[in-house]
């Protein structure tokens, strides 16, 4: 990484921090918080659009890496849901491993995706997992509804949120990018770009894991989704390979809204 491009990328990160830091704010209003927020999804798109441009006018600029991101619990299935859905929308690609030790079962997700993405996709998790954390802690389950379900359920609708919103700033990124280059030859067009990008992606996830499959959906009974999806739309979205031979493996996905 070239030290302009560290410039870059730590100048995002302070300001998507920044931003973080006022959208949590409690003294922040309601409408203020979402100010925040819309800003820094742009921030965090328009980044991952900028870096995609670059390497493809500059190739071995940014490239394909992997890294393994254990899941702990409680709810660690519903948090790799979170996970895997976030790091789809930021055109990283997640499989899910089952190992037992200690005589419990752990989880961990294996994200694939160029090394920019996966930086935005860090970022992101990280604050996300937390504004989840504190969102369940002031949560109430209706009378009579067992915990554990309700919170599952909470987390699904946080996690549907966020990615439904992730999906849009990237989207409108790519249409912002694309009408500033409508000039240039569609060899250097922002879809096929982005497009090679997701290639070598895949590429790479069925180099380690050419048997992987495609993970079930889950049902859950919580009543907790539309708590989790409201908590989910406030959210601010700005935010070593490790060898498992006996793991099983599955490659992670979520519905797309």
């Amino acid at each position: 990484m070239t030290a302009t491009t560290d410039t870059v990328t730590d100048l995002m990160l302070t300001k998507v921090r920044k931003l973080l830091a006022k959208a949590e704010d409690p003294a922040a209003t309601a409408e203020e918080a979402e100010t925040y927020t819309a800003k820094a999804a742009e921030l965090v798109a328009a980044y991952g659009i900028d870096q995609a441009l670059l390497a493809h006018a500059e190739p071995g600029r940014d490239r394909v890496g992997d890294r393994v991101v254990t899941v702990d619990a409680p709810y660690a299935q519903d948090k790799a849901e979170l996970l895997s859905g976030v790091a789809s929308q930021l055109r990283c690609q997640a499989v899910q491993r089952s190992v037992w030790a200690d005589g419990r079962k752990q989880l961990s997700l294996h994200l694939f995706g160029f090394e920019s993405d996966l930086l935005r996709a860090e970022v992101l998790y990280t604050s996300l997992l937390l504004q989840a954390t504190h969102g369940l802690t002031r949560a109430r389950a209706p009378f009579g509804e067992q915990l554990a379900a309700f919170r599952r359920s909470w987390l699904r609708g946080f996690t549907y949120a966020v990615i439904t919103r992730l999906a849009g700033a990237e989207d409108r990124a790519r249409e912002e990018a694309e009408a500033a280059r409508a000039d240039l030859s569609d060899e250097s067009s922002v879809a096929l770009v982005l497009a090679d990008r997701t290639a070598e992606v895949s590429s790479t996830l069925r180099e380690h894991y050419p048997r992987v499959r495609q993970a079930r959906a889950r049902t859950l009974s919580g009543s907790g989704l539309p708590q989790g999806w409201a908590a989910g739309q406030r959210a601010d979205l700005g935010g070593g390979r490790a060898d498992l031979p006996a793991a099983t493996a599955r490659q992670q996905t979520l519905p797309q809204h």
